[in-house]
């Protein structure tokens, strides 16, 4: 019975094969665009807290003013200087690697090439804080970063502009007017948590930049790794403490620094983009609702024009809950076939769309399924009216309708 009910169904969808890809359009729509904006939402999540990561694990970020970025109170705050470096790793445990840095932005020159970059004066603490790894070449010596010798390693990018065709290590180009030598290249990391390019980028000794670039010996920030069996808010309230000490803070006064752990920021902007996914993913399924609403108004066309057939199989003996199951199957078949098409135009907008927007394509069948499971239910919801109508058709008036 439920099988002959099922032919019947897909004998009627099949008479009107136009009207019923046009009946289910809007479930099409709303299933794959619910699966492509969650989907496409989880990659970019995981590539946000990929290349936050890449930051550095167990990283805690140093610098002056109460809160990063603008909206601060615009009262100069002092600077970190060389001593609150040497401070930190004598006296904080768990402390595995600090690094100051004074950074700067500069004209990078060689021969008929020159790109803008930026300067990063530090130590070989910052290669291990971020764990980031030598393509080739090496780091600075002890002499080198004691004399401020002019010595450099440089990121990929610095690579594509400027040595093209070279192999950069023992080459000298410049920067501004500094005459640099290439000791290392670094490892290429591509784009960072806050949209940065990781690889354009000049590593120099500190006190070379500071003597040749910046002009003083201050340090804009602190970069300080903890040891993997340390806590880092224990670490973080040490260095907090160490630092009120070193910079005169007393009593209730706010701090002029702000200490930020990388793991609360990936949290954060994990936090923030799993929202955002979830708000699209509500918007798009508004279109499920909207198909659901045109399966119920071709339905009701459907069984205003099959008046006549629904009588005659009332007055040969049909029940009435059959000829209910009849639409209601009906329905529920055009919707979930309006699914299963939506998924299919899903998986391939996702796949084509993620290299695009450089995420990783994460198939995930939990969303495709409550997508297809939602997609049915809107054909039971919406088509249920219309099949009542049917099922409750006097058979008398039935057979006298034109």
């Amino acid at each position: 019975m439920f099988l002959t009910t099922i032919m019947l169904a897909f004998r009627e969808i099949s008479r009107h094969l136009l009207r019923s890809f046009l009946t289910i359009l809007g479930v099409v729509i709303g299933v794959a665009a619910v699966i492509t904006m969650v989907t496409l939402g989880n990659g970019a999540t995981a590539a946000v807290e990929e290349q936050i990561s890449s930051l550095g694990s167990n990283l805690l970020m140093v610098r002056p003013g109460q809160r990063m970025g603008p909206g601060g109170s615009g009262e100069p705050v002092p600077n970190f200087e060389n001593d609150d470096v040497e401070a930190i790793r004598e006296q904080i445990p768990g402390v595995k690697a600090v690094a100051g840095q004074s950074q700067t932005s500069t004209t990078a020159v060689r021969n008929a090439q020159n790109w803008s970059t930026t300067i990063n004066g530090t130590t070989n603490d910052y290669l291990v804080a971020q764990r980031w790894n030598l393509r080739e070449g090496r780091r600075f010596t002890n002499a080198e970063e004691q004399a401020g010798k002019s010595v450099c390693i440089i990121g990929n990018t610095i690579v594509t502009n400027l040595f093209r065709d070279t192999d950069p290590l023992g080459q000298r180009f410049r920067l501004g007017d500094v005459s640099c030598t290439v000791v290392g290249v670094l490892e290429t990391r591509g784009q960072g948590g806050f949209g940065n390019d990781q690889d354009d980028v000049v590593i120099m000794p500190l006190k070379t930049v500071q003597r040749r670039f910046a002009g003083n010996q201050e340090l804009r920030s602190i970069m300080v790794a903890v040891e993997d069996d340390y806590d880092t808010q224990s670490v973080q309230s040490a260095l907090e403490g160490l630092l009120r000490e070193r910079r005169h803070i007393t009593g209730n006064k706010d701090d002029d620094f702000n200490v930020l752990d990388t793991a609360q920021i990936a949290s954060a902007v994990s936090g923030s983009t799993q929202i955002l996914t979830g708000l699209l993913g509500a918007v798009a399924a508004v279109s499920l609702i909207v198909g659901g609403i045109g399966i119920m108004n071709i339905m009701l066309v459907s069984v205003t024009e099959r008046t006549r057939e629904i009588g005659i199989r009332l007055a040969i003996g049909a029940l009435a809950r059959e000829v209910l199951l009849q639409f209601l199957v009906e329905a529920v078949a055009l919707s979930s076939l309006g699914g299963l098409i939506g998924i299919i135009i899903a998986l391939v907008a996702t796949a084509s769309l993620a290299p695009v927007m450089g995420v990783p394509f994460l198939f995930n069948p939990t969303i495709n399924l409550v997508a297809f499971t939602f997609s049915a239910l809107i054909g039971v919801v919406f088509g249920y009216f219309p099949a009542r109508r049917a099922a409750n058709l006097n058979p008398i008036e039935a057979l006298r309708h034109e």
